[in-house]
C-alpha cells in the first residue's frame, strides 16, 4: 500500500492560528470503521485526533495550535502495518482518497501533492536510465539527454519546494546522477558510494521521520552487484551493507538504531536470510541498551529463532517408566513428528486416533506426543490408546516449560523434524501434516 519513498515526514514545530481538517474517503467503504491521527516526533508519536469512518467518509478536525508536521493516519490493527502519513503545513485543509488497491491519493494539498509527485517522477526518471543500460545501447547523445533531464527534474523540484515542508526531504533524496557516460557497473558502484551523501543524519527533521530508516533499509537490500550470486555470497554483502548503514546511523539514538535493526531483522527473516538475521540480532539488537525497554521484541526473536525452519528442535526430556529419554538421543527413524496435545482437548481426541492409524503406514517415522496437562488422570488412559507414539507429559499445561519453549497456544500443534531433529515443517493441522509427508516421501 505504501511506496517506500512516499512516506511523509515531520518538520520542526510551528503553530497555526486557524483550525483545519483532514478529510476524505476510504474504499471499499464497508472495510473501514475508524481513523486515528498521530503527530510524529523523534522516536515516538503523539495522539492528535480521531474520527469514525461512516459509509467510507471521514473528517479529522485538527484542534487550534495543532503543530505543523507529519501525521500518521492509522486505519486498522496492527497499527505498525495499516497506516499512511500526511504532511500538514498548518495553512491548508487536506482531502484524500484511500483504496485498498492503490493506497492514498491526495485530492487537495499543495504539500502532499508536491512531494508525492516528486517521488513518482524522480523514480520514473531513474527507471529510464536503468532501461538505457539494460537495453545495451551505447548512444552517448541519448545518455546525455537522459542525465540532463534527470538533473533538471531534481533541480526544478528543489526550486518549486522552496518555502515548503517538503524541501528538506527532496534535497535528502537527491539521487546520484552521472556527469558523463559510464558503464552500468560503474554507475552502480558510484551510486552505492554516494548514496548517503545528501542525507544530514544530524537533522532533527529527518530524525523525526521514517525517511532515514527507509533509506537505510533500502540501501541494505538494493546496494548489491548485478551478477548472479549464491545465497552465502548475497548474505556476506548484506552484512557488509548493514555495517555501513549502522556506521552512518551511529549518531542516532539507541532507540532509533534499535528500530532500524528490528526492521532489518524482520526483512531478512521474511526472505530466509537466516545467517544475516542472526548477525543483526547478535550484533545490533541484543547488545543494544534499548533492548532493556524492548524485552518483548527480544523474546519474540529468540522464540522465532529456536522454532524456525532449519533450526534444531529444543530438547524434550521424559521418563517412559523405565528410563529417562531425550529427543536429541531418540533414534531409529528418518523423520520425527512432535505433537503437542491435551487429553482434555476435544479436537485432539477426534484427530489423533485417525492420525495414529495413518502413521502406522510410515515405518520410518517416530512420533513423540507431549501432553499438556493439569494432572495425569485423563492423560494416562487417553495416551494408552495411542500406543504407536512415544509419550511425554508437561504438567502445568499452558504454563508448562514446553508450552513456553515451543510457543504452544493451541492444541494439537505439530512439528515435523528430520533425522538430525531439525525442523522441517510446522503444519497447521493433521491434514497438512499428512500432505507434507506424502509430498516429501516420508
Amino acid at each position: 500500500m505504501r511506496n517506500l519513498f512516499a512516506v511523509l515526514f515531520i518538520i520542526p514545530l510551528f503553530f497555526l492560528s486557524a483550525q483545519h481538517r483532514i478529510s476524505g474517503t476510504f474504499s471499499p467503504a464497508k472495510e473501514y470503521k475508524w481513523l486515528i491521527a498521530y503527530n510524529l516526533k523523534a522516536g515516538n508519536q503523539v495522539y492528535a485526533a480521531d474520527s469514525p469512518i461512516k459509509n467510507g467518509a471521514f473528517t479529522l478536525n485538527l484542534p487550534e495550535n495543532t503543530p505543523v508536521g507529519t501525521y500518521r493516519l492509522v486505519y486498522a490493527v496492527p497499527q505498525e502495518e495499516f497506516y499512511f502519513d500526511v504532511l500538514y503545513n498548518g495553512k491548508e485543509d487536506i482531502k484524500l482518497s484511500f483504496t485498498s488497491e492503490n493506497g492514498v491519493v491526495f485530492n487537495e494539498s499543495t504539500e502532499n501533492k508536491l512531494l508525492n509527485t516528486y517521488f513518482r517522477e524522480i523514480q520514473e526518471q531513474e527507471r529510464k536510465l536503468i532501461n538505457f543500460y539494460t537495453s545495451n545501447t551505447r548512444n552517448k547523445k541519448e545518455f546525455r539527454t537522459l542525465i540532463k533531464n534527470y538533473q533538471e527534474l531534481q533541480q526544478s523540484y528543489e526550486q518549486r519546494a522552496e518555502g515548503t515542508l517538503a524541501l528538506e526531504f527532496i534535497k535528502a533524496n537527491r539521487p546520484y546522477i552521472p556527469t558523463k557516460y559510464e558503464p552500468l557497473e560503474a554507475y552502480i558502484t558510484h551510486k552505492k558510494e554516494t548514496y548517503f551523501n545528501p542525507i544530514n543524519f544530524n537533522s532533527s527533521t529527518l530524525q523525526a521521520s521514517s525517511f532515514i530508516s527507509d533509506k537505510l533499509v533500502n540501501y541494505v537490500f538494493t546496494a548489491l552487484p548485478i551478477k548472479q550470486m549464491k545465497q552465502i555470497e548475497i548474505e556476506k554483502i548484506l552484512q557488509a551493507n548493514i555495517d555501513t548503514a549502522f556506521s552512518k546511523a551511529s549518531g542516532l539514538s539507541d532507540a532509533y538504531q534499535f528500530h532500524i535493526a528490528n526492521t532489518l531483522w524482520t526483512q531478512t527473516s521474511i526472505n530466509n536470510y537466516n545467517t544475516t538475521a542472526d548477525y543483526i540480532f547478535n550484533k545490533y539488537l541484543k547488545p543494544s541498551t534499548a533492548a532493556k525497554t524492548n524485552e518483548e521484541i527480544i523474546k519474540n526473536i529468540e522464540r522465532h529463532n529456536r522454532l524456525r525452519i532449519g533450526a534444531i528442535s529444543p530438547e524434550i526430556k521424559w521418563n517412559d517408566g523405565s528410563s529417562l529419554k531425550t529427543l536429541s538421543e531418540l533414534q531409529g527413524a528418518e523423520s520425527y513428528i512432535l505433537i503437542f496435545w491435551s487429553s482434555t482437548c476435544g479436537h485432539c481426541l477426534r484427530a489423533l486416533p485417525d492420525l495414529h492409524k495413518e502413521l502406522k503406514n510410515h515405518p520410518k517415522i517416530k512420533v513423540l506426543a507431549v501432553g499438556l496437562e493439569d494432572d495425569e488422570r485423563t492423560w494416562k488412559p487417553e495416551s494408552a490408546k495411542l500406543s504407536h507414539f512415544e509419550h511425554a507429559i508437561a504438567l502445568g499445561k499452558w504454563d508448562s516449560e514446553y508450552a513456553a519453549t515451543f510457543n504452544i497456544d493451541a492444541t494439537p500443534t505439530y512439528f515435523i523434524l528430520d533425522k538430525e531433529k531439525r525442523i522441517l515443517a510446522k503444519p497447521e493441522n493433521d491434514k497438512e501434516l499428512i500432505e507434507f509427508l506424502k509430498e516429501n516421501n516420508l
